[in-house]
C-alpha cells in the first residue's frame, strides 16, 4: 500500500456551528431554573462552546498527525488519554476565566460540573472523529486495492498476450515442420517441449508467485525450443544456487527477459548471443551482450514495464536495468516468502 496520509477534513462551519449549540444547549438547565441568571447563563454558554471548539481543532490536529504507516483498526488509547488530557486543563482554566467573572458561584461544585461535562464533550468528539478517520482509510483503502486490481488485470493481459504469442507459435509450428520433414529424431521432443510449454502456460497464468525452479523449468522448455530454431546461435548459463532456486517469482518472467534478449538482439552463428542467469547480492541478474538488430532502439521497454508492474505488488524494491551500451543487466529483487506484501 502506498504510504501516503489520509487526510481529516472537517468543515469549519460545522465546527463553529456545533459548538455554538452546545453551549446553548448547556444553558438549557439554567433557563429552567427558578433562579435563572443571565449572566451566568452567556458565561456558562461562552465556556462551552469555546471549550468544544478548542477540542474539535485539537483531537483534528492529532488525529492528522498519524503516520500513514500507523493505520490500525482500534482506537488509539493513547491519543484517548492524550486528548482526555488536554481537555481538563483546557476546561480548567476556562473554569478559573469564570470564576474570576463570576466571583459570587461556588467553584468547587462548578467546577467538578463543568469537567464532567467537558469530559463527555471530548469522549463524543473522539469518537466521532476517530470513526470519521477510519471512514477516510477505508476508503483509501478500497481505493487503492481497486487500483492495484485493475494494475494487476493490465499486467496479466499484457503477460498473456506476451506468453500466447502468435510469432513464436507460428516459428514454432514452422520449425516442428521442418524437422518432421527432414525426419528429424528431436521432432517427438520437440513437440513434449512444445506441449509442456504451453501447458506451464495454462497452469502459471494464474498465480501471483510461482518458484524460481519452476520458473527454471518453463524457460528450460522455452529454451529447448529456440535451440531447435536458432542451433548454436546463443548460448545459456544458469548458475542460480539452491538458496535462490526456493525463493518466489512472478511467473514467466525469465521467459520473458530471456524472450526480449533473443528478440531484440541478432542471433546467429557469427555472433552468437550470450545470455546468463545469476545472482548479485539480493537479486537474480539477466544479463546479454548488446547487439541489437537495427530499429529496436525505441522497443526495449515495453516487456520489462510489465515485469517491474508486477513486482510492485510484492516488494518495495524496483527492478533495476543497467545498460552501458555492451552489457544488458536486469536485476530482479529476490522474493521470500515473508517478505512480499
Amino acid at each position: 500500500m502506498k504510504k501516503n496520509q489520509t487526510p481529516l477534513k472537517i468543515s469549519h462551519t460545522v465546527i463553529w456551528v456545533s459548538s455554538i449549540f452546545l453551549g446553548l444547549l448547556s444553558s438549557v438547565p439554567q433557563l429552567a431554573s427558578h433562579k435563572f441568571n443571565l449572566a451566568e447563563a452567556i458565561v456558562n454558554a461562552a465556556l462551552t462552546g469555546t471549550f468544544a471548539l478548542v477540542m474539535w481543532y485539537f483531537n483534528i490536529y492529532m488525529l492528522s498527525r498519524k503516520n500513514g504507516n500507523e493505520r490500525k483498526q482500534t482506537i488509539s488509547y493513547t491519543n484517548l488519554i492524550r486528548s482526555l488530557l488536554f481537555g481538563l486543563v483546557v476546561m480548567l482554566g476556562l473554569s478559573c476565566i469564570q470564576q474570576l467573572i463570576l466571583a459570587n458561584i461556588n467553584f468547587g461544585p462548578t467546577m467538578l460540573m463543568v469537567e464532567v461535562r467537558g469530559i463527555l464533550i471530548n469522549l463524543v468528539f473522539f469518537m466521532f472523529l476517530n470513526l470519521l478517520q477510519k471512514n477516510y482509510e477505508n476508503q483509501y483503502v478500497n481505493m487503492e486495492l481497486e487500483r492495484i486490481r485493475n494494475d494487476n488485470l493490465g499486467a496479466q493481459y499484457e503477460l498473456l498476450k506476451q506468453q500466447v504469442n502468435p510469432h513464436f507459435l507460428f516459428n514454432s509450428l514452422s520449425t516442428l515442420k521442418s524437422m518432421v520433414e527432414t525426419n528429424d529424431k528431436e521432432s517427438v521432443n520437440f513437440i513434449i517441449k512444445l506441449s509442456n510449454f504451453y501447458r506451464y502456460t495454462l497452469e502459471s497464468r494464474k498465480l501471483d508467485l510461482i518458484r524460481v525452479h519452476k520458473e527454471i523449468e518453463i524457460l528450460n522448455a522455452y529454451l529447448f525450443l529456440q535451440k531447435a530454431r536458432f542451433g548454436d546461435g546463443f548460448t545459456f548459463t544458469n548458475t542460480l544456487a539452491k538458496e535462490s532456486l526456493n525463493t518466489l517469482i512472478p511467473p514467466f518472467t525469465l521467459q520473458l527477459l530471456v524472450e526480449n534478449c533473443i528478440k531484440h538482439n541478432i542471433v546467429s552463428l557469427d555472433r552468437p548471443l550470450h545470455i546468463k542467469v545469476y545472482e548479485e547480492g539480493d537479486c537474480i541478474v539477466v544479463e546479454n551482450q548488446m547487439q541489437l538488430k537495427l530499429g529496436e532502439n525505441n522497443s526495449l521497454g515495453v516487456g520489462l514495464k510489465n515485469i517491474d508492474l508486477r513486482y510492485s505488488h510484492f516488494v518495495d524494491k524496483p527492478v533495476n536495468i543497467v545498460n552501458d551500451q555492451k552489457v544488458f543487466k536486469i536485476k530482479l529483487p529476490l522474493i521470500y516468502e515473508l517478505h512480499y506484501h
